[in-house]
Order: structure tokens, then C-alpha cells, then sequence
């Protein structure tokens, strides 16, 4: 009875994040900018999922997630002043949206509520 009702809140919590196609790669950059907080901007994000995930990251692939995730509403950007030591080009910041904030809760969530469910996990 009981994973039954877990079941149930499970798949009503999926039925609800349907839409919100919040990524694996796409929760880590999310994740990544909270990390950073307010030094979150291209390249501080790029080497934060390296060094986190132990493997390279393409800038093109950052940026290309970065555009969808903040033309889902999950993020916002700004940019900061223009600095001598990047040749007058200034840095994009990123922050988390409300929106962006609640997917990645509910992301979070379900993850939590299937690993619950999980009967006896080991290596072996």
C-alpha cells in the first residue's frame, strides 16, 4: 500500500513537471550557477561542471544550454562592466528565475521520491 501511494505521488509530481523538460545537463548548469552566485558567468560556470563532472566541456555546448535555459525562463542575464584585461568585452552573468528555482526543486523532488523507492541499493 504504501509504494502504491508513493507511486502515485510520483507520477502526479512527474505529471506536473511535464513541460518544464528540465535536463540532466541542464540541472547541472543550474546547479553550477547557484554554486557560483554571483560570480556565475561563462567560463567560471564551464570550469566549475568540469572539475565537478572530471571531463571537458565545450563552450558551445554551455552557451547552447545556457540560451535554452533562459529562453525557458529558468535563468536571466546580465551583463557586467567592460574590463582592460578582456579587451573592453564585458562578462554575461547569470542568475536563477523563480521559475528556474522551482524546476530544479521539482527535479530534485522526483529524483528523491524514486531513490526512496529503491529497495535495497548496493554495489555488488
Amino acid at each position: 500500500m504504501k509504494q502504491i501511494i508513493y507511486l502515485y505521488v510520483w507520477s502526479t509530481k512527474l505529471k506536473l513537471m511535464k513541460g518544464t523538460n528540465l535536463g540532466e545537463f541542464q540541472e547541472i548548469v543550474l546547479l553550477a550557477i547557484l554554486i557560483l552566485d554571483d560570480q556565475a558567468y561563462g567560463l567560471k560556470i564551464q570550469k566549475e561542471i568540469s572539475e565537478r563532472l572530471k571531463r571537458e566541456l565545450s563552450r558551445g555546448a554551455l552557451h547552447t544550454a545556457l540560451t535554452r535555459l533562459e529562453d525557458k525562463g529558468y535563468l536571466k542575464s546580465e551583463y557586467g562592466g567592460a574590463t582592460a584585461e578582456r579587451g573592453g568585452r564585458r562578462k554575461r552573468y547569470y542568475k536563477l528565475t523563480n521559475t528556474g528555482k522551482e524546476s530544479l526543486q521539482q527535479a530534485k523532488e522526483v529524483r528523491d521520491e524514486m531513490w526512496s523507492l529503491v529497495p535495497n541499493f548496493s554495489l555488488k
